[in-house]
């Protein structure tokens, strides 16, 4: 599957600091949990690169 491609897959997102420091972003769905752990300046990254999709996702909604 392609990012760009319709899914019906659910899933549960929460993301926050772990107690060592590091930022985790946890996937949980359809039986599958997925704990990823990053350095905080990897998160900042993280999440500079989401919000340029949601802006250029923005320009093309129709």
């Amino acid at each position: 599957m392609g990012i760009d491609k319709q899914s019906d897959v659910s899933a549960n997102l929460q993301i926050g600091p772990t107690t060592d420091g590091m930022v985790r972003i946890y996937v949980e769905g359809d039986g599958v949990e997925l704990p990823l752990d990053f350095e905080p300046e990897e998160a900042m990254e993280i999440a500079e690169e989401l919000t340029a999709a949601a802006a250029r996702a923005k320009t093309l909604k129709k």
